[in-house]
């Protein structure tokens, strides 16, 4: 048996990734370490929660002494670190979270990885020669697109907001213990996930969230911005190629091709929830409403993945539109189970 932490297993990527790594994996244990702030709920990993092969900790990446217990405890064998404070709007409000726990906390997990496996710079322990540390990052590390061109592995890094800056160190962080020690890394740039079980702060989840309750459903500036739209169970089986297939040092982008932007994104999903769930008068399209934009709000991104195509044979299996198709069905089974329960 491989013996892998993960850590933000409780959040919206991560707590996808567990059961299907898991299902996909029997030789694997997976240690999920979750500080479970306001992003992970542990009710995400109902699914797993008695599962033989997984093992929950209540902790925080930044805590040195815990990470190296757990290291200690399990005999870890790898990393695949999902952990970061991820929501941009917060990031611009409190920025202080964000570097602490995207930077601080990737170098106590790659610093701690690096001093239980290796001995000496390019050399492993026997026991742990195998031993991968993999990076899930963002394309917001590349900054922002016009209305053309495509985000590529070697991209300049441009940052532009303080979510997107503690990222891009987190990336250089992981990038440097590659070249100065020589340590089996790898690191993926995904473009926006949806999905279920997504925090309902962000886009997707907020539309349908405003809509149900018949609430006005706010969209920033125009509704022009542009983003490459990634269905989380394909970036789950991306993330799982590289860790696996990878080579060290390399960085690969998971994007779906499927760029939309936000005003798109509404009308879609109101016009799904017509259909699906009817109001009792009009269409919800009725409810979008057109706020303040976001101060610093990128443009445009959109990915190239040829390179995780073509090298480790990735593609993705959802299109926008059957993603989302999906995606609605999820929350709508979970609103109306909720909307039993309290009536119960």
């Amino acid at each position: 048996m491989i013996n892998i932490l993960v850590t933000g297993g409780a959040g919206f990527i991560g707590s996808n990734f567990v059961p299907y790594f898991l299902e996909a994996n029997k030789n694997v244990n997976l240690i999920n370490i979750d500080a479970l702030t306001y992003a992970g709920n542990l009710q995400n990993l109902d699914e797993v929660e008695t599962h033989e092969r997984y093992t929950f900790i209540k902790g925080d990446i930044c805590d040195r002494k815990l990470i190296e217990k757990i290291f200690e405890q399990y005999t870890i064998q790898g990393v695949i670190h999902f952990a970061a404070e991820s929501h941009v709007d917060n990031s611009i409000i409190n920025p202080d979270a964000f570097m602490q726990t995207n930077i601080l906390g990737t170098f106590n997990l790659i610093d701690v990885a690096k001093k239980y496996w290796m001995v000496g710079p390019g050399v492993y322990k026997e026991a742990f020669k195998d031993s991968r540390f993999h990076h899930v990052s963002t394309d917001e590390v590349y900054g922002t697109l016009g209305k053309e061109g495509l985000f590529m592995e070697t991209t300049p890094y441009a940052p532009n907001s303080p979510y997107s800056a503690s990222k891009a160190s987190s990336d250089f962080i992981v990038r440097s213990y590659h070249h100065t020690y020589g340590m089996n890394v790898v690191t993926t740039n995904c473009s926006n996930n949806y999905g279920p079980k997504q925090h309902g702060e962000k886009l997707i989840p907020t539309i349908i969230r405003k809509a149900w309750a018949g609430e006005p459903i706010p969209i920033y500036g125009d509704g022009s911005n542009i983003r490459d739209w990634l269905y989380v169970l394909d970036h789950c089986k991306g993330i799982a190629l590289a860790y696996f297939k990878g080579i060290s040092g390399e960085t690969y982008n998971i994007g779906g091709r499927n760029e939309r932007n936000n005003l798109y994104i509404a009308q879609t999903v109101c016009e799904i929830l017509d259909r699906k769930h009817p109001r009792a008068e009009g269409s919800y399209k009725e409810l979008i409403t057109y706020v303040k934009d976001r101060a610093g709000h990128d443009f445009r991104y959109a990915i190239d993945a040829t390179k995780i195509e073509n090298d480790l044979g990735w593609e993705a299996d959802e299109n926008f539109e059957s993603g989302i198709d999906k995606t609605i069905d999820w929350y709508l089974n979970k609103f109306i189970h909720n909307q039993s329960k309290s009536l119960a």
